[in-house]
């Protein structure tokens, strides 16, 4: 068995339904799968005193789910005050539109499209609902709408797909955009050195008990990913169908489909910067 403190970001260990830290508790969404994980992790925030809760990413449209985090909240003594999402990809944000009609709060997203109500999110700003503080973070890469959420009372951070609590996450091109995942990547760095964030309560999977040896995983990764796949297009590995079954052969078939999108967003990397 694999100590957990040796892998990277130190994950926490089980995926469970219940409280990660003082101001924040997870509802597992039960759509378990290669590419989810455990399931979607739904957060539910609120300042221990409060009656107001915030609930980020109510994950599939799935109503048995959303009342679970509806009666999850009502039994910490919360009534949600308002739903926010971490980017758009229907495992995050398909049931959000049916959570706002049994709970009646807003929808925030970066995507307009996605919104229920009038205000949406932007880099920077700060979110306060019932005492509770959250600063949005622009993260784009996996998504180009994806955001994270800093949570600085629990010095920890919300990452959705950004960073995931087991394995890496793709880069889900051509909507997603390598150089924008790297940035990404920096910025939540720069949140662990300079913030003090060292919690990540992710999309998908356990808790990460350490966020800055995970980011500096996940980039460390990412280097080690695009040098392969530099070489493998020097060794006459072309398409990105071609890569993948070069570069990821070690990896599970079923998340090939993820893996190539992955390849075309770094080809387009390599491409873009005149090393291909």
């Amino acid at each position: 068995m694999t100590d957990a403190a040796a892998l990277p970001g130190q994950p926490r260990g089980a995926v469970v339904t219940g409280p990660a830290t003082e101001r924040a508790v997870n509802v597992l969404a039960p759509n378990a799968s290669p590419m989810t994980l455990d399931g979607t992790n739904t957060w539910i925030l609120s300042e221990p005193d409060s009656p107001l809760a915030v609930v980020v990413d109510p994950g599939p449209l799935d109503e048995g789910h959303l009342r679970r985090v509806i009666d999850t909240a009502e039994s910490l003594g919360k009534r949600v005050a308002l739903t926010l999402l971490t980017h758009g990809h229907p495992d995050h944000a398909e049931g959000a539109g049916r959570f706002a009609e049994l709970t009646g709060t807003a929808v925030r997203a970066l995507d307009p499209a996605l919104r229920l109500g009038d205000e949406g999110l932007s880099a920077g700003r700060a979110i306060e609902v019932g005492g509770l503080e959250l600063r949005v973070v622009p993260t784009p890469g996996h998504t180009a709408d994806s955001l994270s959420f800093h949570l600085p009372a629990d010095r920890a951070v919300l990452t959705g797909d950004t960073v995931l609590g087991r394995g890496t996450t793709m880069v889900a091109h051509p909507d997603g955009r390598l150089g924008d995942y790297l940035d990404s990547l920096r910025r939540l760095r720069s949140l662990t050195v300079d913030d003090g964030v060292h919690t990540v309560l992710p999309g998908h999977g356990p808790v990460l008990e350490d966020a800055q040896g995970a980011v500096e995983y996940y980039l460390a990764h990412r280097a080690t990913r695009l040098a392969q796949v530099e070489t493998a297009v020097e060794n006459g590995h072309r398409t990105a169908a071609e890569v993948v079954a070069h570069v990821y052969a070690d990896v599970d078939r079923s998340l090939w489909p993820a893996a190539e999108l992955s390849v075309r967003a770094q080809l387009e990397y390599l491409s873009e910067h005149g090393l291909i």
